[in-house]
């Protein structure tokens, strides 16, 4: 698992395997939010299982994340963040969608989006937030973000 810790409540990386939920659970994480098209998150089978949140979405141009789902993912974000939980934003390699989810949750906890952007790419070497269609959702998800 490549995993990489950007604040102290939130990680982005790649799709954890199953037996990747006892790391994430260590680490307190108790909110997985996998934006991938193509695959079903893996069920964690501890009780109490750690939430997933899927929000299929594509790494496209053509077609960019919905807005409407970079809010659902804040909005589940926040709460988990306010309970004291952490949150795990992934998509196939931890590139893009999953540091747009990143981003987005970022700025909902109050970073403007170009120290959103910056912070992500610091910690995240691999992550790719300045992809033309990915900054844009970024972007576009600050100029309406109001709250939950």
């Amino acid at each position: 698992m490549d995993i990489s810790k950007i604040t102290d409540n939130l990680f982005i990386g790649d799709t954890p395997r199953a037996d990747d939920y006892d790391y994430l659970r260590g680490l307190g994480v108790r909110l997985v939010i996998n934006m991938r098209f193509d695959r079903r998150p893996h069920k964690d089978l501890h009780q109490p299982p750690i939430d997933v949140l899927w929000l299929r979405t594509l790494d496209n141009p053509v077609f960019p994340i919905p807005v409407r789902a970079l809010m659902r993912g804040v909005c589940a974000a926040l709460e988990t963040i306010r309970d004291g939980g952490k949150v795990y934003a992934h998509c196939a390699r931890g590139r893009h969608r999953g540091v747009a989810m990143g981003a987005a949750i970022l700025i909902a906890l109050g970073y403007n989006p170009q120290e959103a952007v910056e912070l992500i790419k610091i910690q995240r070497p691999i992550a790719d937030p300045d992809a033309f269609y990915i900054r844009k959702r970024i972007f576009r998800f600050a100029q309406i973000w109001t709250h939950c």
